[in-house]
């Protein structure tokens, strides 16, 4: 054989060698996105993923959409007592320290079970909310701390029927510097 010949042939080789190694690549690439692919969380288990003592929520809107979120993972979704326990603990991070000296946490976790079994029963899902918007969020100081006033409006499905219900949040700064859940209360039109 001739020195070009050879050489061609050694190339061919290298090539082989290179679509071989470059289809298995892919070929395995594939299969472990598809095994990536096929893990999908619910939505409560990516609630409780997020870690409200390193990454809190750093505006009233966001502390609300957070309690939005949390509020459809009750009545939304299929939760274990546990996952329940879970959720209430993780939405009480977004409550002021007040609110919570409300009641003692059976109480919470009680009046919690009582209200999703009730929207349950009576077929309620939430279907959607929205809040105000960054620019008609209303601020104001008032005996020394700083408060936030916003709008929530909720969309309820019961069956095919659909309802709005408009809450206002009042939200108060700690002194973390973090937004806490004052209070809410149904707004009537």
């Amino acid at each position: 054989m001739k020195k070009g010949q050879v050489r061609i042939l050694v190339i061919g080789c290298m090539l082989v060698v290179l679509l071989i190694g470059f289809y298995y690549y892919l070929s395995n690439r594939t299969s472990e996105d598809k095994a990536e692919e096929a893990v999908t969380l619910t939505q409560t288990q990516q609630v409780l993923l997020k870690n409200l003592d390193m990454n809190y929520p750093p505006s009233p809107k966001e502390v609300v959409k957070c309690f939005c979120e949390i509020t459809q993972c009750f009545y939304n979704e299929e939760n274990t007592d546990e996952q329940i326990n879970q959720l209430a603990m993780q939405i009480q991070k977004l409550y002021d320290d007040e609110l919570i000296a409300n009641q003692t946490e059976e109480e919470y976790l009680r009046n919690l079970i009582s209200d999703i079994a009730n929207m349950k029963k009576n077929e309620l899902v939430i279907s959607s909310y929205s809040t105000s918007a960054s620019t008609d969020v209303e601020f104001f100081d008032q005996d020394g701390y700083e408060w936030a006033r916003l709008y929530c409006n909720f969309g309820i499905r019961q069956g095919t029927k659909l309802l709005n219900t408009n809450e206002r949040f009042l939200l108060r700064k700690d002194a973390d510097g973090h937004w806490k859940i004052y209070g809410w209360e149904l707004v009537e039109d």
